[in-house]
């Protein structure tokens, strides 16, 4: 089983994220929330369940997708590290991911 860990970057763009739509539906705000965290747990058993970003075919990175967000992550043998957060519609450049 990995270990999940959450960047403080990703961590504030997802916080951010559920502010910015909470201002019209709190519920749908935590409903978010409670979405991406559900999906991102189960990296644990399944660090690999994420697809490849279509903008980075041959990086390490994988992608979780809960419209509105990409949820970016890289992993190793027993960790998973969400990396990045992003609203669909924005562009996502490879320098973003840095190289954590």
């Amino acid at each position: 089983m990995a270990e999940v860990i959450w960047t403080e970057p990703a961590f504030q763009e997802l916080s951010a994220i559920a502010e910015y739509i909470a201002l019209d539906n709190p519920a749908a705000a935590s409903r978010l929330v409670e979405e991406v965290f559900d999906k991102i747990d189960r990296l644990e058993v399944f660090p690999q369940s994420g697809r490849i970003p279509p903008e980075l075919p041959n990086s390490v990175y994988r992608e979780v997708v809960v419209p509105p967000c990409r949820i970016f992550y890289r992993e190793d043998e027993k960790r998973v590290f969400v990396l990045y957060v992003r609203r669909e519609e924005r562009q996502l450049r490879a320098y973003m991911l840095g190289s954590s």
